[in-house]
C-alpha cells in the first residue's frame, strides 16, 4: 500500500510515476482531495468537541450558581446531531480512500524499465547451451504420453481442464524436484524451511496485495469463513509476520517454502492450453525475505543467485531479463524473471520471478522493525521469489533432456531422488 502523506505531498509525481504501469490513475487527484477534506472534517469536529466541553463547564457553573442556563444549553442542543453528520461523511470518505489505496499498485523502482509489454523487458544475462538435435524435438504432451508419466485425459475427466494427473517416474520426478529445491535452499543457502496452511483468510490476500485487485483469479472455500485455497507461498509466508514488530537483530529473515498453489487464471483463456505451463494446481518452492530498507537490493540480488543455481546444477539453459514497468506484478518495484530454454517452443519461458516490493506489503500487512529499543518503528521491505515453480521445471527436464528414442535422461543432481538415471 502506498502512503497517503507521500501521496499528498506530490500527486502529480505518483500519477506519472503509476502511469508508467499502464492505465488511468487519475483518481489520486480526486483522492488527496478527499483526504483534504478528511482533514478539515477531523479539524472541525475536535473545535465542535471543545466547544461543547467548554459549554459544558459553563452550564454545570450556572446551575451550580443557580442561573439560568437557557441560552448557554441552547448553543450546544444541535451539536450532537452535527457531530454525527460529520462521522458520518468521515467513514464514507476513509473507506473510499482505504480501498483505492488497496486498488493502486506499488510505484515502479528507478531501476524498472519503462515499457508496455513483455517484448519491452530487458534482457540482463544468458547461462547455459541451448541444446541441439538430430531430431525434431518432441513438445513435453507428446513425450508425457508417450512415455506414460502424464495424464491429461483421465486429469480432466477427475477435475475439467488444466489440470493434470502425474504417474510413475513423471510423479517421481515432481517429488524429486521439490525434495531437491528445498533441500537446496534450506541447506546449503541457509532459508529457514516453513510449510505453512495452503488454506488462507481474506485478511492475508489483502496484505499481499492480491485482494481486492485479483479476487476473481482466486478459488474460494464455500463457508462462512471467507478463507481461500493458497495462489502463492507468498500469501501466507509474508503473513507470518503480519502486526508484528520485528526484532532487528533478527533481519534478515530468509524463508523457504514448499506449497500447492491454486489459480483460477482467469484472465489466460486460450494460453497455454496444453501440457502444464499454466495450471489450475501447481506446486512452486518459493523464497521469501523480510530485510531493513536499505539492504533490500543486495538481499535481492542475492536472492536471485539462489534461484538461479538450480538451473545451474540441472545443467538446463535460462536467461534473466528485469520486467518492464508494463509487466510489473502489482506490488512490486523492482522484478527480475528467469526464463528456461523450452525446445517445443523454440523461446525463453517464465521459470520464476524475484521482486522488491520494498514497504509495499509490509505498509498493508503492519509488519515493522525499531533499529533500537526507543526508535521509532520502520516498516521492512519484503521479497519474494520463485525457487523455483515445479512443473514447469518438470517441462524443461522433460524437453531439454529428450533422446532420439523417446527417452529423457535425468540430471545428474537429480539422480539420488529419482534412485534412476532414465525415464523409459
Amino acid at each position: 500500500m502506498l502512503d497517503i502523506k507521500m501521496i499528498r505531498e506530490n500527486p502529480q509525481m505518483f500519477v506519472e510515476l503509476l502511469s508508467r504501469r499502464g492505465g488511468d490513475f487519475s483518481y489520486i487527484y480526486d483522492m488527496v482531495d478527499k483526504d483534504k477534506r478528511r482533514r478539515e472534517i477531523i479539524s472541525q469536529v475536535e473545535k465542535i468537541k471543545a466547544l461543547r466541553n467548554e459549554t459544558s463547564k459553563q452550564i454545570g457553573l450556572l446551575k451550580r450558581e443557580k442561573k439560568d442556563a437557557s441560552e448557554v444549553m441552547k448553543k450546544v442542543e444541535n451539536i450532537g446531531v452535527e457531530i454525527k453528520a460529520f462521522e458520518v461523511e468521515l467513514k464514507e470518505i476513509e473507506e473510499y480512500i482505504h480501498y483505492n489505496l488497496l486498488m493502486t499498485p506499488n510505484i515502479p523502482g528507478k531501476e524498472t524499465p519503462i515499457g508496455d509489454t513483455e517484448d519491452d523487458n530487458i534482457e540482463i544475462k544468458q547461462e547455459g547451451t541451448i541444446p541441439t538435435y538430430d531430431f525434431e524435438p518432441i513438445p513435453h504432451w507428446d513425450l508425457g504420453t508417450n512415455l506414460d508419466i502424464l495424464d491429461f485425459e483421465r486429469a480432466s475427466k477427475i477435475s475439467g481442464s488444466r489440470f493434470t494427473v502425474y504417474k510413475g517416474l513423471g510423479a517421481r520426478l515432481e517429488r524429486a524436484l521439490i525434495n531437491f529445491m528445498s533441500d537446496l535452499h534450506a541447506i546449503e543457502h541457509k532459508y529457514t524451511e516453513i510449510l505453512p496452511p495452503y488454506i488462507i483468510n481474506k485478511d492475508s490476500m489483502i496484505a499481499t496485495g492480491q485482494f481486492p485487485k485479483f479476487e476473481d483469479d482466486a478459488f474460494k472455500v464455500l463457508d462462512e469463513r471467507d478463507l481461500y485455497l493458497n495462489p502463492t507461498a507468498e500469501v501466507p509466508v509474508i503473513n507470518l509476520h503480519r502486526n508484528e514488530i520485528i526484532p532487528v537483530e533478527q533481519l534478515p529473515i530468509r524463508y523457504t517454502a514448499f506449497t500447492t498453489a491454486f489459480r483460477q487464471e482467469a484472465g489466460s483463456a486460450g494460453r497455454d492450453t496444453r501440457g502444464i505451463i499454466r495450471q489450475h494446481q501447481f506446486n512452486k518452492v518459493e523464497l521469501i525475505k523480510f530485510t531493513k530498507p536499505e539492504n533490500s537490493y543486495k538481499e535481492l540480488d542475492l536472492m536471485l543467485k539462489d534461484s538461479e543455481k538450480v538451473l545451474q546444477l540441472l545443467k538446463l539453459p535460462y536467461r534473466v531479463v528485469i520486467l518492464c514497468t508494463g509487466d510489473l506484478g502489482f506490488s512490486m518495484r523492482k522484478t527480475y524473471d528467469i526464463e528456461v530454454w523450452l525446445p517445443s517452443f523454440r523461446t525463453y519461458r517464465e521459470i520464476g520471478s524475484i521482486s522488491n516490493a520494498e514497504d509495499y506489503q509490509a505498509r498493508r500487512a503492519n509488519i515493522k522493525f525499531k533499529r533500537t529499543k526507543d526508535a521509532k518503528p520502520e516498516f521492512v521491505h519484503t521479497l519474494n521469489g520463485s525457487g523455483l515453480a515445479v512443473g514447469r521445471t518438470v517441462v524443461a527436464i522433460m524437453e531439454n533432456y529428450q533422446q532420439k528414442d523417446g527417452t529423457i535422461v535425468i540430471p545428474e543432481v537429480l539422480i539420488p531422488y529419482m534412485k534412476t538415471d532414465i525415464i523409459k
